[in-house]
């Protein structure tokens, strides 16, 4: 390709700028996601930096580059890109090691953003800056449920090489039906079908993996990633809009770019753009929700405008409503339905340093589940109105490391914090639990009035405390557990409840779903939840008798519980 010299400019940098300062609306995980990549592009990154002549070699291909269509159709791609599109190339192209230029930071790149926002003609244009970038005989993939929708980066690439065909070298691109070959380093780019059992066997140095949210499962994703196993420098695109079922493949990608994002995981090769909105509840009449999910129209007013009148559609016509929801404010719409319990940035908030558990009161709540699976006990008590609460985690010794992989979160890490403890083999032992609780007293220095537990798991184990301790049956039904459950929201809410380090716990809250019943009742739902909650679960457990004890009947203690 032949292209001019051109004076090094960053849209990225006055994009994110825009959003961190609140001058660009964007949703709190975008926000975070800025603010680390101006962290690396001040420098302040002790491990990776903006490759800034690499991005000038961008700059210069795309400021030749011409756009084939729409409104702005026959501008140069470096002018007609929006800020977010800038941002998603700068970021996953150009944020490399400091002590390897070569190696790119990030290996995935999650785009959650609502339809018509370009999505798929800016990952047209990161492939074709990749048939320039990436080594000699690179195999680029897209997937997608079916193949009429991975054959879209194919179809949105070919106007925009036949428009430019005079700045590419003679013969630069062969275009067929199957497949786009860039001739002078025979890098090839395919579309595949969507197949369940088909898609092992290729070695992609990059693929794009679109409309996940409509995948059937996650096997697509998961080939290309095991086929990338022995690529250096590995990239994948996961890109989507949401769509109305809240179990699939990309809200397992989503959940797992928030914990990264909050801190809850610890991996530095993910960047999320993730533009879905902080409040879902008022989108017939609060316009940053539109904001938050459609950045391109921030900049084009004719999208805005076309966004209102699909938006007072919706409002007037209920069988609109669930694809406007979805599709164009990326909220999944499912009526009263599951919503999170407890935002994590608000529980994050209500931690301490230390509490000084000598000489307490506290109600002990108990989640003993299944043997092979985690169980929690949580001591809480009320000081000066305010709840605090410590929780210990339980997990089989013999599947930490399983467990660790499958969630995604690494156990051994919780239990060299001591929020954790590994006992049994493959399943928990009981005995190991049941010690526990009964030498909370001895250890903690503090006073149990009474343990809360669940008959269909704890039978046996409070049946053993019952000699010495008060054990109260918790019945595990929505008219019980909805006072609780409400108590500790809003007690979340008001940084009336504290706890102390715990990222175990943290996770936990941010995996927590909850439901309500025909009678409005609200309560944890561990079936629709995104991983384990069983530390939110006896929190709940121990904040009931708590409530039982003193708010009932105690008048000093008052929060609106109804």
């Amino acid at each position: 390709m032949r292209t001019t010299r051109t004076k090094v400019k960053h849209p990225a940098v006055a994009y994110a700028e825009g959003v961190c300062r609140g001058k660009i609306k964007a949703p709190r995980y975008v926000i975070l996601q800025c603010a680390d990549f101006l962290q690396t592009y001040k420098g302040k990154n002790k491990k990776y930096i903006i490759n800034e002549s690499l991005l000038d070699k961008i700059y210069k291909i795309l400021k030749v580059l011409k756009m084939a269509k729409g409104p702005k159709a026959g501008r140069s791609i470096y002018s007609a890109l929006a800020g977010y599109q800038w941002l998603l190339i700068t970021a996953v192209l150009c944020t490399v090691h400091r002590n390897d230029k070569r190696m790119r930071r990030y290996q995935t790149a999650v785009l959650e953003i609502c339809r018509k926002n370009g999505k798929t003609f800016v990952v047209a244009v990161l492939f074709i800056l990749l048939f320039y970038l990436e080594p000699a005989y690179s195999r680029f993939f897209s997937v997608a449920p079916d193949g009429a929708l991975a054959r879209e980066i194919k179809e949105a690439l070919e106007p925009l090489l036949a428009t430019n065909v005079e700045v590419f070298e003679e013969n630069e691109f062969k275009v067929l039906r199957d497949y786009i070959l860039h001739n002078p380093t025979k890098t090839k780019y395919t579309p595949l079908n969507y197949s369940t059992s088909r898609m092992d066997g290729k070695e992609p140095s990059v693929f794009i993996a679109d409309e996940v949210g409509a995948l059937p499962t996650s096997y697509p994703v998961e080939a290309m990633r095991s086929g990338q196993l022995l690529i250096r420098n590995k990239l994948g695109f996961i890109i989507s809009t949401k769509y109305p079922t809240a179990d699939n493949p990309l809200e397992d990608e989503v959940d797992n770019a928030k914990k990264i994002l909050d801190s809850l995981i610890d991996d530095e090769t993910v960047f999320a753009l993730l533009y879905e909105p902080d409040n879902t509840k008022d989108w017939a009449t609060d316009d940053t929700i539109l904001a938050h999910g459609n950045p391109l129209a921030l900049e084009i007013e004719m999208v805005w405008d076309e966004l209102l009148k699909k938006r007072r559609n919706a409002i007037n016509r209920e069988k609109l409503r669930e694809n406007f929801l979805t599709k164009h404010c990326n909220i999944i719409y499912q009526g009263a339905g599951t919503e999170t319990y407890i935002p994590i940035d608000q529980v994050k908030a209500c931690k301490v340093q230390r509490i000084d558990w000598a000489g307490r009161e506290v109600y002990v709540g108990v989640d003993l589940a299944m043997t092979n699976d985690n169980c929690s006990v949580t001591m809480s008590a009320e000081e000066d109105g305010a709840i605090l609460s410590h929780t210990m985690t339980f997990i089989p010794e013999g599947r930490i490391d399983e467990k660790s992989e499958f969630e995604k979160f690494d156990y051994r890490a919780a239990i060299a914090a001591g929020t954790c403890i590994a006992c049994g083999d493959m399943t928990v032992d009981y005995g190991v639990i049941e010690g526990y609780v009964a030498g909370l007293e001895e250890s903690r220095g503090v006073v149990i009035k009474s343990i809360g537990y669940d008959r269909y798991n704890a039978l046996s184990s409070a049946q053993k405390w019952d000699k010495d301790y008060t054990t109260v049956e918790i019945r595990q039904h929505s008219d019980t557990l909805h006072p609780p459950t409400k108590l500790l929201a809003e007690m979340v809410a008001n940084q009336k409840w504290h706890y102390e380090e715990n990222r175990l716990l943290e996770t936990n809250f941010e995996n927590a779903k909850c439901t309500y019943d025909t009678n409005m009742n609200r309560y944890v739902n561990k079936k629709k939840s995104k991983g384990k909650v069983d530390g939110v679960v006896s929190i709940i457990n121990s904040v009931y008798l708590l409530q039982q004890d003193i708010l009932f009947d105690d008048s000093g203690f008052t929060v609106q519980v109804c």
